[in-house]
């Protein structure tokens, strides 16, 4: 096994997250939405940083329900600026804010976030990262690659000789549905969730 399926398995913050979440599909809107959200607050950060601070991320951003994130206003963003369990970044707080209401927005335009991500399934990494830089802020290509990883659109979260991936593959993520072959992922791929972006 490389990357993080070598050092995540046993961690008691990584293992969890490796075991149960990454490279699993979902289609609950708040699930995707969090996802976006640490997705976001790590960037420039540790994903080991983000795991430590998600419990107080979740207290501090309503469960990340998105209809009451994105009703938040001036005293909410200085409510979470000066929360010490989140990481305070300005850009990234409104960041976070302004997609609740652009997911909000998916429900009218697409039936919801889900039906958004499916009814552009499938295209390739470059063509996801153009597309959420449209649709929604502070979505660059190490956190639009690692958000479509982590939820089963892209291909190579987990190692091939890695214990989750067949499980992963069990449930049938997106990119297991595509026409075409998937192209495998660089050799340095793996590393991304454990370091730095």
């Amino acid at each position: 096994m490389s990357g993080y399926c070598r050092i995540a398995p046993g961690h008691p913050l990584h293992g969890p997250y490796h075991d149960t979440e990454y490279g699993f599909p979902s289609a609950d809107e708040t699930v995707l939405f969090e996802r976006l959200c640490l997705e976001i607050m790590q960037a420039g950060l540790s994903w080991e940083l983000v795991l430590k601070r998600r419990d107080g991320m979740r207290a501090a951003f309503a469960g990340f329900a998105v209809d009451q994130v994105a009703a938040f206003g001036p005293a909410d963003e200085a409510r979470l600026l000066a929360d010490a369990r989140i990481i305070r970044n300005r850009l990234k707080v409104r960041a976070i804010v302004e997609n609740a209401r652009r997911v909000r927005a998916l429900r009218a335009s697409h039936g919801g976030f889900s039906a958004w991500l499916e009814a552009h399934h499938p295209r390739g990494k470059a063509e996801w990262i153009k597309l959420f830089k449209t649709t929604f802020l502070f979505t660059g290509g190490e956190i639009v690659g690692e958000f479509l990883l982590s939820l089963g659109y892209l291909p190579g979260a987990h190692a091939p000789d890695c214990p989750v991936a067949a499980r992963v593959a069990a449930v049938g993520p997106a990119w297991r549905r595509t026409t075409a072959p998937c192209p495998a992922p660089p050799p340095s791929h793996q590393n991304v969730r454990a370091g730095h972006r």
